[in-house]
């Protein structure tokens, strides 16, 4: 197919030169001056056409891809896609919303290339993986690179012993279910992930806080807790804690495991961040693999879409662990589950994880330029715990950033009892750094000044 001669007419709008060139696509296609089918001039041909750089007109092909207007075909070119095809257009809308804690889009057009390819690699299995059912917890097959995959943090672990979930909600609802019945209590630490609470409820078991610090977990509280409480589970986030970024060093992760083990309590370790850290400490799981039930999801250091959750327990209760998963959820998506493994085996996973921190680091880095504030974080975490400045509260401060477009959590979201005066700032969901930026000023100058009701301070 012949290429189209087309130079994009670009806005005067403020803001990166990519975004201004994925605009005038979506306005061409729509205006009809782009046909659709229409092959588009190559990267490096429009970057010398406009006296720009290569990566700028790499990026704003990208971003046209993600707004669902063009696409690639290997070895053929970039194409202006089917209308069938598109979606509408993401236009700015001035919202940034931080609320929602996600992994950060990167832009890197080889790795979403290898991301869509492994989709139809999977052809490879046939149609079993269409029409078929899997046992629940997984085949032997994925239960060996899912295996592999948790080795980094858990040297040797047998196969036999993971089990693979629809994600994490649905690894701790059945890990929750075989340990306790209702009425049973469970310890947690005093800010803890809210999809627990949900799960906790719903199964009718009581949450005990424990007293945190800033390491974590206070393992005096534990101990304390498992005399008077008699616990069935702890349930913790040792890595890279969910609100607050902390993580346990290694002399307090055995104090947890010697106390856990001496009264007999199992622990749940929610493990869903050490992937993104270059070094992660030993997990607890590894330390005393007979009590731990491990869950490792997959949606903060891949891709929220892939829903899918490893989960390590011990061994003598894996039978019993997939029947809970049975259960719930039936069994995890073959699809999902075949493609996470994809991913690994082909080394997609190692390079997303990868672009994922990068573009974390870059988004820490903004933080720390734009709010000269008192806030906790983490590398490889991209979450921030933002103590809230006085006069201010928490409520004030969320309640005048929704005014101006931007979204927060409180720390009523996470909180078993009192709630500090804190917010949780999820730097992954801005769509690119230009809107982190934007937020984070606004969010600046908003405490710089004094809010409509102070703080009462006894």
């Amino acid at each position: 197919m012949t290429e189209t001669i087309w130079t994009p007419q670009l806005s005067t709008r403020e803001g990166p030169i990519y975004l201004s060139i994925a605009d005038a696509l979506g306005r061409d296609i729509a205006n009809g001056r782009l046909a659709e089918g229409a092959r588009l001039p190559t990267q490096r041909k429009l970057a010398d056409s406009l006296g720009i750089d290569f990566t700028t007109v790499s990026r704003a092909y990208a971003e046209a891809r993600d707004r669902g207007l063009i696409e690639g075909k290997v070895g053929q070119g970039t194409f202006v896609r089917s209308r069938r095809g598109v979606r509408a257009a993401q236009q700015p809308s001035g919202v940034v919303d931080m609320s929602m804690n996600l992994p950060p889009r990167f832009s890197d057009p080889v790795i979403e290339r290898r991301m869509w390819e492994g989709m139809n690699e999977l052809q490879q299995h046939g149609m079993d993986l269409m029409v078929r059912y899997q046992e629940p917890g997984g085949i032997m097959d994925d239960r060996t690179v899912a295996a592999s995959w948790l080795s980094r943090r858990m040297p040797g672990v047998s196969p036999h012993r993971v089990l693979i979930a629809s994600g994490a909600q649905g690894a701790l609802h059945a890990v929750l279910s075989v340990l306790t019945e209702p009425g049973d209590v469970i310890c947690v630490e005093e800010l803890t992930y809210p999809g627990l609470r949900s799960i906790a409820s719903h199964l009718r078991v009581e949450m005990v806080s424990l007293e945190m610090d800033g390491e974590g977990l206070v393992t005096e509280a534990f101990e304390q807790a498992c005399k008077d409480k008699k616990p069935k589970a702890l349930y913790c986030m040792p890595t890279l804690h969910n609100p607050t970024t902390r993580t346990m060093p290694i002399d307090r992760r055995r104090s947890v495991v010697d106390i856990a083990e001496r009264y007999r309590v199992p622990i749940i370790e929610d493990d869903a961040y050490s992937s993104l850290i270059a070094e992660p400490l030993p997990s607890l799981a590894s330390m005393q693999p007979e009590i731990v039930y491990h869950v490792a999801s997959l949606s903060k250091c891949l891709s929220p879409a892939l829903r899918v959750a490893f989960v390590a327990v011990p061994e003598v209760y894996t039978h019993v662990v997939a029947n809970a998963i049975r259960a719930s959820a039936s069994i995890v998506s073959p699809l999902t589950s075949a493609l996470a493994c994809q991913w690994i085996e082909t080394g997609v996973a190692d390079a997303v994880r990868g672009a994922i921190v990068k573009e974390t680091m870059k988004r820490l880095d903004i933080v720390k330029t734009c709010l000269p504030y008192d806030f906790e974080s983490s590398p490889g975490g991209f979450h921030v715990w933002l103590n809230v400045p006085e006069p201010w509260t928490r409520n004030e401060l969320a309640t005048k950033l929704r005014l101006i477009g931007t979204g927060v959590v409180t720390s009523e979201a996470f909180a078993i009892e009192s709630a500090p005066e804190a917010v949780r700032l999820a730097l992954g969901a801005p769509v690119n750094l230009e809107d982190l930026t934007r937020a984070l000023r606004g969010m600046s100058d908003l405490l710089a000044k004094r809010p409509a009701f102070s703080r009462m301070v006894v």
